[in-house]
């Protein structure tokens, strides 16, 4: 596909999701993996497991990171321009409309009863990325060791309202992966 036709694709598909996607970046991997992976064949399954990992550990919200490696594999910069335009600009624009009546905005029932809907429709987005996800990766003793200990340090977290960063256990996660690497690199050229 030549450069110049793909990016109004990106921008279009890009405010798609942006404008459809309520929930933020976590709720939006599912729809861009859906989109750009199995629909437009942008990029591979492998590639979007890998983006969503840095975009978790790099500055800047994920779904945008994550539009901006899309454009950036299809159209170089050009094409990271246009869909990270593409997924902020509805997100501006609904945010720039709701903060010139916000006093009165969260008083309307149905805007109230709105938001309680699109909770649970986020945390069900936000559950299919993470069975999607545990379902691909590579399914190696370290790995799922490091899963299920995260899963339970954040469930007791959350359970007793302990201040312990996500980020904290991401680094934690991190060092503990690289030791191992480190250790299996020495054993390997031994």
């Amino acid at each position: 596909m030549k450069k110049k036709n793909i990016l109004p694709q990106l921008l279009l598909t890009f405010i798609k999701i942006g404008l459809f996607t309520f929930g933020g970046g976590y709720a939006m991997i599912s729809v861009i993996e859906n989109i750009c992976v199995e629909k437009k064949k942008w990029i591979t399954h492998e590639d979007m497991v890998n983006v969503t990992v840095i975009a978790e550990s790099t500055p800047g919200p994920i779904a945008i990171n994550c539009a901006t490696f899309v454009g950036y594999k299809q159209a170089g910069v050009p094409g990271s321009i246009a869909a990270t335009f593409g997924i902020v600009l509805p997100s501006f624009i609904v945010i720039t409309l709701i903060s010139m009546f916000f006093d009165n905005f969260l008083e309307i029932r149905i805007v109230a009863d709105a938001f309680k809907g699109i909770k649970v429709g986020v945390a069900v987005l936000i559950i299919d990325v993470a069975f999607k996800m545990i379902k691909k990766m590579k399914k190696d003793t370290l790995s799922l060791i490091l899963m299920a200990g995260s899963l339970c340090i954040m469930l007791a977290v959350n359970i007793f309202s302990v201040k312990f960063s996500s980020i904290s256990l991401l680094i934690i996660a991190a060092v503990i992966s690289l030791i191992v690497f480190a250790v299996r690199e020495g054993r390997a050229k031994l």
